[in-house]
C-alpha cells in the first residue's frame, strides 16, 4: 500500500510515518518545512524515517500544483492530508494566509486525488470547527457552522470541500477532528510542551482566570490509532459505488 502524507514531518505527521512504515507501507512524505515554528525540530522528527528504504520525502508546499500532480501521481492509494497553518491566535493575525495555505492546498491535493483517481483521502480537521459550542461532550451530528477563528473557518471550508468532491468523483473520503494532541514531538508553541518545559525547569506554571476552566486533550499514539484505524475504515471502492448506485435508485424512485 503507497501512503502520501503531507505535514509529514510535524508532530502528528511523523508519528504517524512511522507507524505505517512499520506496517510495512510505502510512504511519500510532503512537508515545506516553513518556519511557523523552528524547522530544525521537524528535520529531527522525520529523520529516523530517512533511514527507511520505504520512505520518500518531498520538500514542496501543497498550494503547488504541479509538484502535488507529480507525487500524487506516483502510484498513491491512500492520502493522509495533515499539513496545515495551524492555531487560533496566529489566523486572526494571517487569515489571508491561513485561506490560502488550508483551503487551497487542501483543494489542490483533492484535484490531484480526482485526476489520479485515489481510493482513500482522510483529511486532518479540528475540534475548533465547534467554536462555543455549550453542548458537551461535543458530536459529529453537531452543527458547526458557527467557527470563532479564521482557522477554524478554514478547516469547516476543507471539510465541506472535502464532502464535493466525495460527490464529484466518488472519493472514499474521512475527516478527522483532532482534539488538542500532545506527546513526544508535540509543537513546542502548545501548552503542554510549555507546562512541562517549565516544570523541568523548576518553574511556576501560568494560571489564568481561576483555574476552573476545562480542556479535552489526547495523547499521540491514540491520534494515530484512530487515524489508521480510519484509514482502514474507509468504504473501499466496491462497496462505495454499490452504496452510491443504491442512493440513486432510490432517488429515481422518489424516496
Amino acid at each position: 500500500m503507497k501512503v502520501l502524507i503531507t505535514g509529514a514531518a510535524g508532530f502528528i505527521g511523523s508519528h504517524l510515518c512511522e507507524r505505517l512504515l512499520a506496517d510495512g507501507c510505502t510512504v511519500i512524505g510532503i512537508d515545506n518545512f516553513d518556519d511557523f515554528y523552528d524547522p530544525q525540530i521537524k528535520r529531527r522528527n522525520i529523520s529516523g524515517c530517512l533511514k527507511n528504504k520505504n520512505f520518500q520525502l518531498i520538500e514542496a508546499d501543497i498550494r503547488d500544483s504541479t509538484a502535488m500532480d507529480e507525487a500524487v501521481g506516483d502510484g498513491v492509494e491512500i492520502i493522509v492530508h495533515l499539513a496545515a497553518r495551524a492555531g487560533v491566535r496566529p489566523s486572526i493575525a494571517q487569515p489571508l494566509l491561513y485561506a490560502d495555505v488550508n483551503i487551497n492546498g487542501t483543494m489542490v491535493l483533492l484535484q490531484a486525488a480526482a485526476k489520479h483517481k485515489v481510493a482513500k483521502f482522510i483529511f486532518g480537521s479540528s475540534s475548533s470547527v465547534y467554536g462555543n459550542n455549550e453542548k458537551v461532550p461535543f458530536s459529529e451530528d453537531d452543527n458547526v457552522d458557527f467557527p470563532i477563528s479564521p482557522y477554524a473557518a478554514t478547516k469547516k471550508a476543507g471539510e465541506l470541500i472535502c464532502h464535493t468532491y466525495h460527490h464529484l468523483y466518488e472519493i472514499a473520503i474521512t475527516c478527522l477532528r483532532f482534539f488538542t494532541v500532545y506527546g513526544p514531538r508535540q509543537r513546542p508553541d502548545l501548552a503542554i510542551h510549555k507546562f512541562a518545559k517549565l516544570i523541568e525547569q523548576g518553574k511556576p506554571i501560568p494560571v489564568y482566570g481561576d483555574g476552573t476552566m476545562m480542556r479535552d486533550f489526547t495523547y499521540i499514539d491514540d491520534i494515530i490509532d484512530g487515524t489508521v484505524a480510519a484509514i482502514n475504515r474507509v468504504t473501499s471502492d466496491e462497496s462505495r459505488i454499490q452504496y452510491l448506485q443504491s442512493r440513486r435508485i432510490k432517488a429515481d424512485n422518489g424516496q
